[in-house]
């Protein structure tokens, strides 16, 4: 990647507890999207849009589907592309398979840190941590840090991020 070196950089993994998190959280919404698509196919069997195509009225669902199935395949491989790495000076994100990004929020243009959980990540014994900066568009979030990790990741980051405020 250019501009930041990764030689050496061991990265934290995501917890792999969130493999399953997402997995739920896709398939629920996926069986919304589908139970809406697949209105047009009732009415076409049940008589009141009988006329209807049936390549319109079976395909609509048959791409949620689709989608679903990818989405199911996928999600195991984006958890174990995730993860993150205290370096001296800022913090690092890694995400993506096919389109790979790393973002660094050095210490110093750290504001604070946001831990937040839903009920799928509380359930798994997760949390997200959203790193703050003054930038718009600047913030980093670290998806699937254990619960016992979270906040102490929060400390140890807000405590360098003023270090290196105060420095300044």
């Amino acid at each position: 990647m250019p501009g930041i070196d990764l030689s050496g950089v061991a990265f934290t993994p995501a917890s792999p507890r969130l493999t399953t998190v997402k997995l739920i959280a896709t398939s629920i919404g996926h069986l919304i999207w589908l139970a809406g698509f697949s209105v047009p196919l009732i009415l076409k069997l049940t008589g009141p849009w009988a006329g209807m195509a049936a390549w319109a009225a079976w395909g609509l669902p048959a791409v949620v589907v689709v989608s679903w199935i990818v989405d199911l395949i996928l999600i195991p491989r984006r958890v174990r592309a995730m993860g993150w790495a205290e370096r001296e000076d800022d913090v690092l994100w890694r995400e993506g398979i096919l389109f790979r990004s790393v973002y660094a929020v050095p210490y110093g243009r750290l504001q604070y840190v946001d831990v937040s959980d839903g009920p799928l990540l509380r359930r798994a014994g997760l949390q997200t941590l959203t790193l703050k900066t003054a930038a718009a568009g600047g913030d980093v979030t670290l998806e699937g840090v254990p619960r016992e990790r979270a906040e102490e990741l929060r400390e140890v980051l807000m405590a360098r991020g003023q270090a290196r405020l105060a420095g300044l």
